[in-house]
């Protein structure tokens, strides 16, 4: 997500700063902006919307000269609260503009903060939850709050990470304290830089791996300031504590992917955050709630019939979304891809909920079937990992998923983070119709948010699906099958070995075999199957069992995922990879992950590029 950088040295702190984000370009991101300290109690801020080279084109047109300074901080913004416009861009001051703010992360309780704020005066410059935080640490360290971290900047950042909830990075600077740089992190990347003579914040050791490879990495709910001598860390209640230190033995290129070969696997490995923060601020008082809502209660009761509409990989997505909303809402739920939607003529009215999923908000299929479903009079929901995009903007109703930029071409973490907003808007909808009690909507909210570890737990299994995806990269084709949830599942894992290895995938209903799909099976053909659970849906996985049977009589590779404990597929699995017991309809969070990975090692054992697959972009929009 958002990059950040703070330095506190001997150089320019400027080139530093803009250096280090030109680094974290990689990451994405919608606007960017600086701060400067002068030594002469002056602080300087510019922001600009857009790409780095729009506010390195303010800078020229205002004075670079203006930002002389060897104290600073930047950041490269990805909009979650707020549109990616110049007010909302990065850094934040108070209202005496002598302290800045920079933040990665979301701030769960920034409207009740946001509210206090206003009730004492303090009128709001921005959209964003950021700028509650500058005001509080502001009035914090000024003394106006009464509290007794008056003029120490160290204790009052701590004092208000305390009442903040969420996940964050925070880099604070004050004009009173040019030598001194304060940083906090909760749940969210922050790493120091130790130089000789001058110390370093990033997000990520690329921003300062040309300068120094010692590095530091902070734990959870800790504080670090920053001089030119050195840092110092404490936890949240001001108590000391330590960071890690360890050696960058990484090159740039290695850095700016985590340490991996490629970003495609390193955004497998965001996945638990991803999950986590998409879950984020969306479980309130008891209540479900969306990011934007124009639509009533009584306008989600009056609903009919939901249309999915999306294309690809978020399509997918859809087709779980279709098991989750029915079982919860009792409505009828059609997953539609948008490519084929408004040439169909669809049965839409005013009572139709379309639920849009994009990840870039700009698909240009997806768009036109949004806007076709408004000509028809529905409301319209989108899912979007973009904010201010140009899908949200037409619909009634937004959930932004916070999976952070995605590089690789090939969706991992934007998917599962597709899914869990889905699963959001089924509960939203069970919630306003009746069809599930409080106490219900509840305890499947902490199921999902139980997700996050179960994913983690999952990725343990990296390495050995990695040697299986080097076993099959000579394989001319590679067949998928589940049932239920597992159906999409399997699809997914189709979609991505096609676009990743450019090989033969389909995934296939597993009931289905024997009306056609096995006349496929030939000896040493690899068969990927997705077990349901022999608790959750035993009448299904006994079909499963007898389906492995049919395909493993015939020669076939079996690779079967299936729920650890299982032991009734062991005899019958060539290879055996084992997920987490979990709810049968989240069980496509943590069995896409194991196929992500398994489809990407086949990918590069054949000598592609994982992050660019051909003929293939991010985004499309052009029908």
């Amino acid at each position: 997500m958002c990059g950040i950088v703070g330095y506190v040295g001997h150089r320019p702190a400027l080139e530093v700063v803009l250096d280090g984000l030109r680094k974290l370009e990689y990451r994405g991101y919608d606007s960017a902006g600086v701060a400067v300290l002068d030594g002469a109690g002056g602080l300087t801020v510019e922001r600009k919307a857009g790409r780095l080279a729009n506010l390195e084109a303010r800078l020229d047109e205002v004075g670079r000269d203006r930002f002389a300074g060897t104290s600073g901080m930047g950041h490269t913004r990805w909009a979650t609260h707020g549109a990616p416009i110049d007010r909302n861009s990065h850094p934040h001051r108070d209202v005496t503009g002598q302290l800045a703010v920079v933040h990665n992360g979301i701030i769960e309780n920034f409207a009740s903060l946001r509210a206090e704020l206003e009730a004492a005066g303090v009128e709001m410059a921005s959209d964003t939850d950021t700028e509650s935080v500058a005001h509080l640490v502001a009035r914090a360290f000024d003394g106006v709050d009464g509290s007794a971290t008056r003029g120490d900047l160290t204790a009052s950042v701590q004092a208000v990470c305390r009442r903040l909830e969420g996940a964050f990075t925070l880099v604070v600077t004050h004009a009173s304290e040019p030598g001194r740089i304060v940083a906090a992190r909760r749940s969210s990347p922050l790493v120091v830089g130790v130089g000789d003579g001058e110390t370093f914040l990033a997000s990520d050791v690329a921003a300062f791996i040309e300068h120094t490879r010692h590095a530091v990495e902070l734990g959870q709910d800790q504080v670090v300031t920053i001089t030119a001598e050195g840092y110092q860390v404490t936890d949240f209640a001001g108590e000391p504590a330590e960071g890690r230190p360890f050696e960058v033995n990484w090159d740039l290129s290695a850095a700016e992917k985590g340490g991996h070969d490629y970003f495609m696997l390193k955004e497998i490995e965001e996945q638990p955050e991803a999950l986590a923060n998409t879950l984020r601020g969306h479980f309130v008082d008891g209540r479900i709630v969306l990011d934007e809502q124009r639509m009533s209660d009584q306008d989600l009761r009056d609903v009919d019939k939901v249309f999915v509409v999306a294309c690809g990989t978020a399509y997918h997505s859809g087709l779980v979304a279709k098991y989750a909303i029915e079982h919860w809402t009792r409505l009828p739920v059609e997953a539609e891809l948008a490519s084929e939607f408004r040439y169909r003529d669809p049965v839409l009215d005013r009572d139709t909920l379309v639920v849009a999923i994009s990840q870039s908000g700009e698909t240009a299929d997806t768009l036109e079937a949004v806007r076709h479903a408004r000509e028809q009079k529905a409301r319209v929901l989108a899912i979007c990992n973009t904010n201010g995009a140009q899908i949200p903007r037409e619909s009634d109703a937004v959930l932004y998923t916070h999976a952070g930029p995605e590089i690789g071409v090939a969706a991992t973490k934007t998917f599962l983070a597709q899914v869990a907003a889905n699963y959001l808007v089924g509960l939203a909808l069970a919630q306003a119709r009746g069809t599930k009690y409080p106490d219900e909507v509840a305890r499947e909210f902490e199921a999902l948010s139980a997700m996050p570890a179960a994913v983690e737990q999952v990725l343990s299994t990296v390495d050995q699906v990695r040697e299986i995806g080097r076993e099959l990269a000579e394989s001319k084709a590679v067949l998928f099958l589940g049932r239920h949830v597992g159906y999409p599942v399997a699809l997914e894992g189709a979609l991505k070995l096609k676009e990743l290895a450019y090989m033969h995938a389909e995934g296939f209903a597993a009931g289905e075999l024997k009306h056609g799909p096995i006349a496929l099976i030939e000896p040493g053909l690899p068969v990927v199957v997705v077990m349901p659970s022999p608790k959750g849906r035993a009448v299904l996985h006994a079909k499963l069992l007898s389906n492995i049977s049919e395909i493993q009589a015939r020669g076939a590779r079996t690779i079967v995922i299936a729920e650890e404990g299982d032991e009734t597929v062991r005899p019958i699995a060539d290879h055996l990879i084992e997920i987490p017991s979990v709810p049968t309809l989240l069980q496509p969070l943590v069995a896409t992950v194991p196929m992500q990975v398994l489809a990407a090692e086949i990918a590069r054992s054949r000598g592609y590029d994982v992050d660019k697959p051909r003929n293939l972009a991010k985004s499309v929009t052009v029908e």
